[in-house]
């Protein structure tokens, strides 16, 4: 049962809703993808805040999904509870650290799935298997009953087959949320020293240039700021397992656990400076933001990467964790493969709307493409 840590029998009409077992649900054990966690068997005395307003709203728990251990990377794979099933070709990773999540909504067992995202964990995931993903702005969904990774990147997000249903996820959370006009220009956003393959960048021209939208380039310098930033991920990462780690230091995984423990290097210059890339990097996509209202990009360099191979690069979604921007992976159709691409929204703080109106406008072109 590699998609499933736990299913769960939630009866009713709503839709079904697969839960990321980082997320606290009532009156079961949250376990990460750790077996630490799991050895512990504490279980949680309520839901999630994010929990609890989706079920207020009619949604239903249908079960606790399968991630990276305790959300520390980006392949979906756990040595623990076995590696979720990519379902579009099963010799590649599903990505993560949402795995579970993606692949519950890719295979029709669940309507909507949460998940977590807080270097790309829920769009690496949508973009391996060839589903929706949604990043929300940082801030935005509470985090009360999640288990942190690094509480200044950690967002909520979801994961579903369309960009409908995301709305849908969303108005579970925010009653009253719905998707606005979509945008009538966008710009087509590249990163300086950014590797992609030619046949990603090809596809991604070609859909926008069928789209009814204006496109206008933006190229956007300062990535490596981005990546700098980010690195301020691992000393919170630290902070948040060091316990497990200490205390269970056989029931982590090893690989995490070697991650874990390099993360004790990271010293206080090394902060600061992060936290000066960091604002820097942010007005810099705001500036991008000042030229179109929405920016796409793709969502991977390339094809996901095979099992085994220890790590799906992040570097296209990770800037915007450290920005805070909102920002939506959808399928996209790359003319040779035998499965589809992903190209990613993105849109100014507190825009989940405008990205599902657009991302719904677009949705149909980029998988036609």
């Amino acid at each position: 049962m590699s998609t499933w840590i736990s299913r769960l029998d939630d009866p009713g009409p709503g839709l079904r809703l697969a839960v990321k077992d980082c997320i606290d649900v009532a009156e079961t054990v949250t376990t990460a993808g750790c077996a630490a966690l799991a050895d512990e068997g504490l279980v949680a005395t309520q839901d999630a805040d994010v929990v609890a307003a989706m079920r207020a709203a009619g949604a239903r728990v249908v079960g606790k999904t399968n991630l990276h251990e305790l959300c520390f990377g980006t392949t979906g794979e756990n040595p623990w509870f076995g590696n979720p099933i990519n379902p579009l070709d099963p010799s590649l990773v599903p990505g993560g650290s949402s795995s579970g999540s993606a692949v519950a909504v890719a295979t029709g067992e669940a309507d909507l799935a949460l998940g977590t995202d807080t270097g790309g964990s829920v769009r690496i995931p949508a973009a391996c298997c060839g589903v929706v993903g949604l990043k929300t702005t940082f801030g935005r969904v509470s985090t009360a009953g999640v288990w942190p990774l690094a509480p200044s990147f950690d967002t909520v997000g979801l994961l579903a087959r369309d960009v409908a249903t995301i709305s849908l996820g969303m108005a579970l959370i925010e009653p009253g949320f719905t998707a606005a006009s979509p945008a009538t220009v966008v710009g087509r956003l590249r990163l300086t020293d950014a590797l992609i393959d030619p046949d990603v960048d090809r596809a991604l021209d070609e859909a926008l240039a069928r789209a009814e939208v204006d496109v206008v380039e933006v190229v956007l310098d300062g990535v490596e700021l981005a990546a700098r930033a980010f690195r301020t991920i691992d000393v919170q990462a630290w902070a948040s397992n060091r316990r497990l780690v200490e205390d269970h230091p056989d029931r982590v995984g090893e690989a995490v656990r070697r991650r874990l423990l390099a993360c004790r290097d990271v010293d206080e210059d090394q902060l600061h400076g992060a936290r000066d890339d960091q604002a820097v990097w942010t007005a810099r996509v705001q500036t991008a933001l000042e030229r179109a209202p929405v920016l796409v990009l793709p969502t991977l360099a390339g094809r996901p990467v095979p099992t085994g191979s220890g790590y799906q690069p992040n570097h296209l979604v990770s800037p915007f964790n450290v920005s805070g921007h909102p920002a939506l992976s959808l399928p996209l159709r790359v003319p040779g493969w035998h499965l589809p691409g992903s190209a990613q929204l993105v849109a100014g703080l507190g825009r989940e709307d405008l990205l599902c109106g657009t991302g719904a406008a677009l949705a149909g072109v980029f998988a036609l493409s």
